[in-house]
């Protein structure tokens, strides 16, 4: 039997995760099949869409509209992508920002907010 990483490996690992910079964001989720569109914006863009399928694929999304959606197609009509990353170096002008993209994008596409 292999072992495991050392402790000193864990330990840097997970130093190196809490440094890792995360970029704030607006998303876009779409579903083909019936021409829905949701917009929302995220701290930390790079992992929603992880966060979203999770709940998506255990019938726990508060989003009923969009829990309907990925329940009609499996899934596998709903597209994610990545509208804007926001990178602002305080959190009054990262927010103040997040807040007009997501509005301009939900005017864009004429979309739900999530």
């Amino acid at each position: 039997m292999t072992p495991g990483p050392s402790k000193s490996d864990r330990r840097a690992a997970v130093a190196d995760y809490r440094r890792k910079k995360t970029v704030a964001g607006v998303f876009r989720i779409g579903c083909a099949a019936t021409g829905q569109t949701w917009v929302g914006q995220a701290l930390n863009v790079e992992t929603i869409q992880n966060r979203i399928w999770f709940a998506l694929r255990h019938a726990g999304s508060p989003h009923a509209d969009l829990q309907a959606a990925w329940t009609a197609t499996g899934g596998e009509g709903l597209t994610f992508e990545i509208l804007d990353y926001v990178e602002e170096a305080s959190v009054m002008a990262r927010d103040t920002v997040l807040k007009d993209r997501l509005a301009h994008w939900r005017a864009h596409f004429a979309a739900s907010t999530i």
